[in-house]
This record gives C-alpha cells, structure tokens and sequence, in this order.
C-alpha cells in the first residue's frame, strides 16, 4: 500500500474496572503493554499501546477503570480518564457482558453521551456462559444516545475473538495523517515505568485484596552492571501501614524473593538485556491523599 493514504489517531479505551481494557490492549498489540490483575483498578495511568498495520497506526491509552467515589485516590482515576476522551479522535467503550448495568456503567454512558459519534461499543468476554447476549439492545435503545447496531461488536479480548472488526471499526473513524511512532514500536513507556509496573504486578498477584490498592512501587536508582547487557535497579514497595510490610516480605523473604524472581522473569521477555532487581518494602503512611505524590504517580 506503498503511496496510499494511511491513517493515525488517539483511542482512548474507557470503561469500569475489570472489564478488560488492559487485556484488549495486550492482545491486539500482542505484547506486554500494560499489567493485567483480577484485582479492580489495577491500571492507574494512561498506558500508550501502538497498533500498526498497511492501514496506518492506532495509539491506544488504556485508562484506569472508571469507579464512582469520592476518595481522592479514585477522583484522580477517573480525572485522567475524562481527560482522555476529549483528547481522542476515536473512543473503544468496554463493557463486560457477564456484569449487569450499573450506576457506574450509567455514569460512564452520560460521559461519553457527546462523543458517541466517535464510539465504538465493545461487548467484551463473551466467550464466558454467563455473558448476557442481549445487552447490544440495552445500548442501542437509549443507554448511549447516538449510538447504532453497526458500532456496536461483542468480543473476547482474552481469546483474540473478532478483534478485527474492532480494529477495522476504528480506523473509519481515526483521520488520515502520517504515523506518529515508528512502525516497529509498541509503546512509548519509559523502562522505569515498565519496571516498576511489573513488579507491582507480581506484588499483586502474591497479596491479599486490602494491598494491591495501598501499594506503590518507587523506583530509587538504575545504573548498567554491563552497557546495554545487565541493567541493576533498586526500588521500593510502598505501602501505606507497619502491619502490611510483613506481608509482603512474608516468611524468611519468602514473598519478597518470590516478586523479585518473577519480575525479572517478566521483564527478561520485554527488553533485549536483563535486569537484576533489588527490592525493598517501606511505609509512606496515607500516601493516597497526598496530591503531589499522586501527580507523580498517577497520570
């Protein structure tokens, strides 16, 4: 297609917690982009996705999930996915098929209610039983005011099922333009990001549910053991009480160790070197208040 028009634009992919979105993100770029839990709210930044093909490039911004509350932690969540939407040039709205509307869902339809021209509706995990076959029809009659049948596609993100019509649905909708990043680039996230990202992943996984949400991962130093071959890294999980710290390092370091081990397992199959992990646990108590610290964390 050498001398065609191609097309480029933003997607922002909106949607409650635990419906998907970093799944979709991973799958349709077919790499590790952004971290995935069973945990709600476990995306807390605008993760950056690139999909290319002979038809141009999608940049996608997974936002965290979008929960109704009024802690200051979850405001900042829902800030940046707000933010999103007016920034996009295309919108991919993921519901869960399996979960009944809901306030949030009512919320997040009454956001969207001025883009809805530009939405596409992705009816996600419906290679589950228990997905309800029926919620197009919920949508289509005045959820989402605006939107037709034909933006409407019930997928399984996790099983890769009719992500091209997602994909072929978008790019209508993107506008013509050159691409933006290179054609071989995935994500523009900056190696200690991704670092960090990955280790509160497998500090996730370990943990009981009241963690996942206290925990943060500062990253204190980085310098290269061998250039370009072993890079060495430092870094702290935070976490906001004395009485979670055991938990995390668990018995004789046993859970500590097991993150370590794990993250740089991950992170072996993201960059062409390796990274040798130094981890430790330390308190910043109430830190989810603290809004210079969020703006620093969250974005």
């Amino acid at each position: 297609m050498d001398g065609e028009i191609k097309k480029c634009g933003v997607v922002a992919i909106v949607g409650r917690p635990s419906v998907g979105k970093s799944t979709f993100l991973n799958s349709v770029c077919d790499q590790k982009v952004s971290i995935v839990s069973e945990i709600p709210q476990t995306t807390r930044n605008s993760i950056r996705g690139i999909y290319n093909d002979e038809r141009g490039q999608l940049i996608f911004i997974d936002t965290p999930g979008y929960h109704l509350s009024e802690k200051k932690f979850n405001s900042k969540l829902g800030t940046i996915a707000r933010q999103a939407l007016q920034d996009a040039d295309a919108i991919l709205y993921m519901v869960d098929s399996t979960r009944k509307m809901g306030k949030e869902e009512d919320a997040i339809c009454e956001m969207l209610q001025p883009f809805a021209e530009k939405t596409i509706l992705a009816l996600n995990k419906i290679d589950r039983e228990d997905s309800h076959a029926g919620m197009s029809s919920i949508f289509i009659s005045g959820s989402l005011k605006g939107l037709s049948s034909s933006q409407i596609v019930r997928i399984s993100a996790k099983e890769k099922t009719d992500m091209a019509s997602v994909l072929e649905k978008l790019f209508s909708i993107v506008p013509c333009g050159d691409i933006l990043y290179p054609e071989d680039c995935y994500t523009d996230q900056a190696p200690d990001f991704r670092i960090a990202e990955i280790i509160r992943e497998q500090a996730i996984i370990r943990v009981r549910e009241e963690i996942p949400h206290s925990l943060y991962v500062e990253i204190a130093d980085m310098e290269w053991e061998k250039p370009g071959k072993i890079l060495w890294v430092r870094a702290f999980l935070t976490v906001e009480a004395e009485s979670q710290k055991p938990i995390l390092i668990g018995k004789g370091a046993s859970v500590i160790k097991e993150i370590r081990i794990e993250s740089m397992k991950a992170l072996r199959k993201i960059f062409d070197y390796r990274v040798h992990l130094d981890l430790k646990v330390k308190v910043n108590k109430k830190w989810r208040s603290r809004d210079k610290l969020l703006d620093r964390l969250i974005y």
